[in-house]
Formats: structure tokens, C-alpha cells, sequence
């Protein structure tokens, strides 16, 4: 699948999704929001694919929304709820494990397309950007939300006032990223990351997902029940099995996702 504003390829497991207005430091207008919902929908309904990259093109990752894409100024189209929300909780609600691929700059919701992927590596040149106080907004997209968990409230508060630029450094020390590496190394650590996760056992590998992205707001009671509930069905699965023989027999595993 490719269009203009957004490319898709496919290879094995691993799927990459390259934003792709590169005049514009990708910033989303209303096309590639539209390709992005419309992407996360097909990739997350595709059993073939088990990690998404998700990277931009040219300068930077993302610059956020268009400001002279005139979507802001129209209240009609500017909608979180409706533009922005369904690709992001669907990413958030996917069995698949996405990869953000940050170089340059990953700026206003830009950043919480970012921190709202299951994994981050970073250049070492990139940045996190809360822009939004600079034309007197409020970070949208759940960017409140995600930078409260990473930096707690007196960090996040101070970054969202100030409107300040995060290094990559910075964000692998306070764990919005999980790697730094050389800018000219980006696309290869990417890609070996998400083949080698896309190696692992897709049931688990989804499960861990749900039960790390729930279990922060229940009891620790209530986490070890999911814990539980989730495991019972990956015991009963194929791949399960799967992996005790290969284990005994001091093999890899071939897991089927069954």
C-alpha cells in the first residue's frame, strides 16, 4: 500500500510506515491523517504482520499538525476525537508491536505519536519538541497524559510551559526512548529490532503489550488476576507447546501464532 502523504512496505513480519510530506517536516494535514487511520486499521487486521516502524521522511519524524494546512483554524476539522484519536488508540490497542524511528524533530502531537508507540529508538540528533505553548495551546493527542508518566508532574508541567526542546539523550535517561544511536544508524538498528522481535512468540509478545499497557492503573492485586487471565489461553496454545520441545531439544522454536 502507498500513496502520496504516507508509504507502506511489507517485508516478512515486519511492515515500515514511512510519513511521507517531507516539504512539510511531515506535518499532518487533513490526507495524512485520513492515510494513518486508514493504515493502522489494514496493518493491525493483518495476521501476517507482527512489528510496525513507523518513521517520517526527510528532515524529521513529525512536526505536528499543520498550521498552514488551515485544519486548526476550522473547528469542523480540527476534531482530536476524530482525527487524531483512532489511529493513536490504535496503535495503543494493537497485538502488533510499533517502533518508533525518530530523527530530527518529533514536535506537538508529532511527540505523542512518538511515546505512544510501543518502542522508541532515537538518532542522536533527534529531539522531542512540546510546541504548543509557543502559539498558546495546550498539548492534544494524549501528549499530556504520556509526558506525565515519563517525567512525573513537576518535570512535565515545567516542559509543557516552557515549551522546551528534549534531546535524544534526555529522552533515553527519563525512558521516553529506549535507544540512541548514530544518525547513519537509524534505519539498520530499527529494522534489526523489529526482525529480531518479530522472531519472538506472537501470542506472548501480544499479551505482554496489553497486560504493560493496563496494568499501571490497577491494584497490584488486580494486576497479578490479569496476569493470570492472560496467561491461561498462552499455556493452552500451540506455540506453548512449541516452545518446551524446542527448549528440550535445545532448538529455536517455530512459532505459529496458534
Amino acid at each position: 500500500m502507498s500513496d502520496d502523504v504516507l508509504l507502506i512496505e511489507k517485508d516478512g513480519a515486519v511492515a515500515t510506515v514511512t510519513m511521507n510530506r517531507p516539504e512539510k517536516m511531515n506535518a499532518f494535514n487533513d490526507a495524512l491523517k485520513d492515510a494513518m487511520r486508514k493504515a493502522v486499521g489494514r496493518l493491525n487486521d493483518d495476521d501476517a504482520i507482527r512489528v510496525v516502524i513507523l518513521k517520517g521522511s526527510g528532515k524529521g519524524f513529525c512536526a505536528g499538525a499543520d498550521l498552514g494546512g488551515g485544519s486548526i483554524a476550522d473547528p469542523i476539522s480540527f476534531h482530536l476525537d476524530i482525527d487524531y484519536k483512532p489511529f493513536l488508540t490504535g496503535i495503543e490497542k494493537s497485538d502488533k508491536i510499533w517502533i518508533a524511528q525518530v530523527h530530527g524533530a518529533a514536535a506537538g502531537v508529532g511527540a505523542a505519536v512518538m511515546m505512544n508507540c510501543d518502542l522508541v529508538v532515537m538518532a542522536e540528533d533527534a529531539y522531542l519538541y512540546m510546541a504548543f505553548a509557543a502559539i498558546g495551546l495546550v498539548p492534544d493527542g494524549g501528549n499530556t497524559q504520556l509526558m506525565l508518566q515519563h517525567l512525573g508532574y513537576h518535570r512535565a508541567l515545567q516542559s509543557v510551559l516552557e515549551g522546551r526542546k528534549m534531546p535524544a539523550v534526555e529522552c533515553l535517561d527519563c525512558g521516553m526512548a529506549n535507544k540512541v544511536v548514530p544518525a547513519d544508524d537509524l534505519d539498520n538498528a530499527a529494522r534489526e529490532w523489529a526482525d529480531r522481535l518479530a522472531q519472538t512468540a506472537p501470542l506472548a509478545l501480544a499479551a505482554s503489550k496489553r497486560l504493560l499497557r493496563s496494568v499501571g492503573a490497577m491494584s497490584f492485586g488486580d494486576a497479578i488476576t490479569q496476569e493470570g487471565l492472560e496467561q491461561t489461553p498462552l499455556i493452552k496454545s500451540n506455540d506453548f507447546k512449541e516452545g518446551v520441545t524446542a527448549f528440550f531439544q535445545k532448538r529455536k522454536p517455530e512459532w505459529t501464532g496458534t
